[in-house]
Formats: C-alpha cells, sequence, structure tokens
C-alpha cells in the first residue's frame, strides 16, 4: 500500500505492507532504531511515539494509519543542535534511566505529558507514568527527571 507520512519533520513515501506496523516502519524502513519494541501488545510503552501530538504506540498501530500524518520519534526530540530535550536532560540528571531499554518510551510519553501538563503533581505523574513499564530502575529517577523536567519548562 502506498505511504506518505512526515517522520520527524521529514516527509516519507513509499509502499509498505498493509499489516506492517508503524514500529516496524519506523525502525526498518526510516532507520529509527530509538523506537524499541518490547511486548508488542502495547502494554509496555517502549514504542511509544507522536502521532500528529499524541503519544501512541506504535507497536498497535500499521504503518499505513499514518498516511498524512506527522510522526515524531524521540530521534525527533532532540534540538536541531544536537542538545538535549529538557525532558532527556532531566532523565540524565536524575538518572531516570539504567539499562535504557525503555527510556526511549518514556521521554516520548513525558514529553506529551508535561506539554499537556506543565505543572504536574506527584500523583499525576506517576499516574502519566503508570503507561510505561521499566524493570531496572524503581521509578524513582523517573519521577524525579519528570519534576526536574516540569520545573524547567
Amino acid at each position: 500500500m502506498p505511504l506518505a507520512t512526515t517522520v520527524n519533520g521529514e516527509r516519507r513515501r513509499g509502499l509498505v505492507e498493509p499489516r506492517r506496523t508503524l514500529a516496524d516502519f519506523l525502525r526498518e524502513d526510516c532507520g529509527l532504531t530509538g523506537t524499541h519494541l518490547g511486548c508488542e501488545h502495547g502494554v509496555c510503552g517502549a514504542c511509544t511515539v507522536l502521532l500528529d501530538g499524541q503519544a501512541v504506540r506504535s507497536c498497535l498501530l500499521l504503518a499505513v494509519q499514518a498516511e498524512g500524518a506527522e510522526v515524531t520519534t524521540v530521534e525527533g526530540l532532540s534540538p536541531d543542535d544536537g542538545s538535549l530535550s529538557p525532558v532527556q536532560s532531566a532523565f540524565r540528571e536524575e538518572h531516570g534511566l539504567q539499562c535504557g531499554f525503555c527510556t526511549p518510551g518514556f521521554i516520548v510519553s513525558v514529553t506529551a505529558f508535561l506539554r499537556d501538563n506543565p505543572n504536574p503533581s506527584r500523583v499525576e505523574i506517576v499516574e502519566a507514568l503508570s503507561g510505561n513499564l521499566c524493570r531496572c530502575t524503581g521509578y524513582q529517577g523517573i519521577i524525579r527527571a519528570v519534576e526536574r523536567a516540569a520545573g524547567s519548562a
């Protein structure tokens, strides 16, 4: 099927298999391997990307569902000068990552969350993070990172 979409500001056109997931399209066709595949059931959040600004699980969407849409991956969140976004910096400064596998999904999810709720309470942060799983950190550094990023926004 034909697909025309914008990924991280770059127009992409091509043909995709009708059953190809958005995650596989991003990783294999676009070479954007920051979108990680964990559970492939929409539970872990490692594959989270922004689709027209909304955080979505790219393992649950077909690539053709992104037709005409704007897709932003974790690679597209960094400023053009190569520096880190406020959320990425906060994760580094607060040790909100360990093995790093879940980190891209958290970064994308938190970016969308803070855009919509720039001054969240700790309860709101914990609720927002409930859609992403981490097996390494114990979440305390991640919560602190969200609090730090909210303070810098």
